[in-house]
This record gives structure tokens, sequence and C-alpha cells, in this order.
């Protein structure tokens, strides 16, 4: 199956670039590049990356503009979309920072690749969605940029950007222990605009695959070790759904990541939801196989899934307290 963006033919499933570049320590750039092109072969070819995925000199655009470099060809395939608006002190939504970000994303690029889409990767609390939309929608008309995202934001403001300007896609954490977007406004939002969702971390940071059995599993350094949802009493809590759909899944035949992917997957354009975009991350070509791989479900097996998601209640936030604040703004 495929959808569009920006008139332009995606698969189903996309990719999250964040851990190739985003981590203490990145691996080889020729595996990633061998993700890359995994990720292509199976059809998933909306990118996500970030200017503040790593540091200035190797984040998600300085990766691209070597990747791009050696495979020119992979270029018009890749549909991209950069989140960028991160200043010094948080998200800055100002005319001249988002236009400053959006400037440096293309010069990392080298002229390698086209920003398909650009959105803040959280809405500044001191800047009206309003100005910061119409900033990067002045580079969507000077064609600089394909089209304008939004990152993390609330019903109300995804209702006010779009009287602005055309909103591509709305990006936000949903998987199986991050359903909130059916109950808080988002998904019905997007559906009234017909917009989209990218849904980051439709696995749960990697908890929902099973292979994180601790705290202690995650490695020294790694920010999900600051997350309410994976400390103490909280973990032991939430590993009970884990292990629900991680039966569910081996019964099945399939994999508890596929599972988790394949039901958002189920969920698009079902029952008044909007188009729902996984974009899993992974770093080997074998992962990316793997969660691009569809799972079918009868009806008696959704049935039991909706039972096991409505038995457990995900104890935590999705953030710490520092950054709690910056959500569906």
């Amino acid at each position: 199956m495929t959808t569009t963006i920006l008139g332009r033919k995606i698969g189903t499933t996309g990719y999250g670039l964040m851990g190739l570049t985003w981590r203490p320590q990145p691996q080889d750039i020729e595996k990633s590049f061998e993700a890359m092109r995994a990720s292509l072969e199976v059809g998933c070819n909306f990118w996500n990356g970030g200017e503040f995925y790593g540091p200035p000199d190797y984040n998600s655009l300085t990766l691209m503009e070597k990747y791009f470099t050696k495979y020119p060809e992979d270029a018009e395939k890749v549909v991209l979309s950069i989140k960028g608006g991160i200043g010094p002190k948080g998200p800055d939504g100002s005319k001249e920072f988002v236009q400053s970000s959006i400037d440096n994303c293309l010069s990392l690029l080298k002229g390698t690749k086209t920003i398909d889409l650009f959105e803040c990767a959280r809405k500044d609390p001191n800047t009206p969605i309003e100005i910061t939309v119409a900033a990067i929608d002045e580079y969507v008309k000077a064609g600089k940029i394909g089209g304008i995202a939004l990152s993390e934001v609330g019903a109300e403001t995804i209702r006010r950007a779009a009287k602005v300007a055309k909103i591509h896609a709305v990006e936000v954490e949903v998987s199986l222990w991050a359903m909130d977007i059916f109950s808080n406004g988002i998904a019905e939002a997007c559906a009234e605009n017909d917009i989209p969702v990218v849904a980051y971390s439709p696995i749960g940071r990697g908890i929902l695959s099973g292979e994180i059995r601790s705290p202690t599993d995650i490695p020294e350094g790694d920010f999900r070790r600051s997350l309410p949802r994976f400390q103490g009493e909280n973990f032991l809590l939430n590993m009970k759904l884990v292990d629900a759909l991680q039966e569910f899944a081996k019964k099945k035949g399939c994999t508890a990541a596929q599972l988790a992917i394949s039901y958002l997957e189920y969920l698009s354009k079902r029952d008044g939801n909007p188009e729902i975009i996984p974009i899993p991350g992974a770093t080997t070509p074998s992962r990316i196989k793997e969660n691009a791989t569809q799972v079918t479900f009868t009806e008696e097996e959704l049935s039991e899934i909706n039972s096991i998601l409505e038995k457990f209640d995900i104890k935590g936030g999705r953030y710490d307290h520092h950054h709690a604040p910056l959500l569906n703004g």
C-alpha cells in the first residue's frame, strides 16, 4: 500500500533517522548507509530527521548530505521531513529564527536534496503559531522547501495553523502505549483538516519490541532513562502490557514490533481517524525489513488487541517534567 504527501507516493511505513546520529556512540557511517538503502528497498521512503539530531558536525542533515553525495540517484526517491526551530533556550518560533533554521538545514544538505517538509520540533510558547507558520510558508512560496508540518501540537494549534497555510503532516508520538491523540482531540483536528499523522516512536521507544526487560537494559547516557515510563514501579507495571502484547504476537506468528506498527496502520483512516504513518527508527537492514512487514488482523484478533489495551493503564508521563510542558502546545 502507498499514500501521498505533497502529491508524491510514500510507503505506509516511514523511516525515523534519529537513532543514526543522536546517540552517545553512533554506528559506523557505512552501516547507516546500508540501513538507509534498505529502507528504500522495502518502500519506506518517507524519511524524518532533525537539525538537532546530533552535534552540528554529525546530525541527520550532515549524514544525508554524505549519503546523497554517494547515492545521488536516491534523492528523488525520498520524501524528506526535517525538524528544526530549537534555539539555545528551547523552542523559538520567531520569524527570524525559524527562517535561519531552515537556511541552516538547506546549507548542511549542500544542494544534494531538497527539504520536502519543514516542522518546528516544538511550539514556541512565546510566539503565536500563526507567525511561525507564516514564516515557514514564505519559504514554501519561494520554492525553497516543499511544505509545512507541525510537531507535538494540540488540537487548537492545528486548527489555527491550518487557517494560515496548508499543513501537510502533524508529527506526534503514537503507539500501543501512547494512544493519547485519539482522546485529546489531535486525531480529530487532523481528520477535520485532512492532515496525516506522522507517528513517531510507534514501538514505544523500543519497549514494545520486548528487548528491554528492565531499566538496566537501557544503555548509560540514553535519554530514555530519564523518562517516567521507564523508571521504577512505572516500568514494572507497564511491562504487563508489553508481556500481554508479546504473547499475542507469538500466537499470531509475528514480532511484537510488527504488531505495534501494523495496528497503527490498521487504525489509519478508520472510524473517523486521519491517515497514520508510523516512522519507526532502526539501524540495521534486518530490523528495517521486519518493521516494514505488514500484518493483517481478523475482527476477532482486533477485538483481542483492544481488550488487552483496555486492561492496562500506562503509568508515567511520556517525558520528564522539564519537557512535558512543551507537549501538545
